[in-house]
């Protein structure tokens, strides 16, 4: 059954978006993660342009998030103060992100940097995570006891000026490294469609030394309100939301999500982390396989003239 996608101007069998959404929920209920960044590589294998994958992925990471804070927040592990610090900065980097789109969108060049941005981000990413996951795995196996972080010990980020007091996550630190994390995360999300959840929550503990449950809560809390500005910047300046797609994907997600986490919980967080490494590797590796094979359709603009 074909449905008509009004803005990526493309026809798609509604059943393969409603099984690419409940696969991506059923991900992101197992590994806790917004699943931008795994909705927009296959929205693109779909043949629908980057740049409406990318801002279709960001309005599904909204509704994704939503149910996700409202559980963090009834176990009271969402730190609003610190959320709206890293709010501020998201919705300038949002602002930022959405007008490099729209000079690549100008250019002609946004599918072609989308398509690189992901090969790197999710190379390197992949590559750590799946680094960190390994030697965690062997570490539970030996008899040596896991690392453990001192709860007395500060970083570079401790000196820094203009300190604000977080009750919630207990910490006096500097206002600035919230800010720009935020609008590192705002400009990813405008640019790759992502939530940024898997950056965020890792600089947040090992970076800003918050507590790892307060930093859940408090980065779903900010990745709401960042996927929702990106959105609505998106469909108002470069007009890339397909709301009839998002529409589609966010029904698969709902139902996959609910398996997904009935699933996770079988699972060690080590070999959950493994496994999303594996996965974020194998979308950059079809990505980069796309970029330099040769396409299936090969035609010149010379040639059209010439006739």
């Amino acid at each position: 059954m074909q449905i008509y996608l009004p803005i990526a101007e493309l026809s798609v069998n509604i059943f393969l978006l409603l099984g690419m959404g409940g696969a991506v929920g059923f991900l992101s209920g197992m590994f806790g993660v917004g699943g931008g960044f795994l909705m927009t590589p296959l929205l693109i294998f779909t043949g629908i342009a980057p740049a409406v994958a990318v801002a279709t992925g960001a309005n599904q990471i909204v509704a994704s998030s939503v149910s996700g804070a409202m559980a963090q927040w009834q176990r009271k592990c969402v730190d609003f103060k610190m959320g709206s610090i890293l709010l501020a900065g998201g919705a300038l980097g949002s602002f930022v992100g959405v007008i490099i789109s729209r000079i690549l969108i100008a250019r002609g060049q946004v599918d072609l940097f989308i398509s690189l941005f992901y090969v790197i981000f999710l190379g390197i990413v992949g590559a750590l995570m799946f680094a960190e996951s390994i030697r965690t795995i062997r570490r539970a196996h030996s008899k040596n006891p896991p690392l453990r972080r001192k709860p007395k010990h500060h970083n570079w980020v401790h000196g820094l000026p203009l300190r604000v007091r977080f009750p919630r996550s207990r910490l006096y630190i500097s206002c600035i490294p919230p800010i720009v994390l935020g609008f590192l995360i705002g400009i990813l999300a405008a640019i790759m469609g992502v939530g940024g959840g898997f950056i965020l929550l890792p600089a947040m503990i090992y970076l800003l030394r918050m507590p790892a449950a307060i930093a859940v809560g408090t980065s779903l809390f900010q990745i709401i309100f960042v996927a929702a500005i990106t959105t609505v910047l998106q469909a108002a300046t470069n007009h890339t939301v397909d709301f009839v797609l998002a529409f589609i994907l966010l029904l698969g997600g709902v139902v996959g999500a609910q398996f997904g986490a009935r699933a996770g919980r079988r699972l060690k967080s080590e070999e959950l982390r493994a496994l999303l490494a594996l996965l974020v590797l194998a979308v950059c590796l079809r990505l980069g396989v796309d970029l330099v094979s040769t396409p299936l359709d090969l035609y010149s603009l010379d040639a059209v003239i010439g006739k």
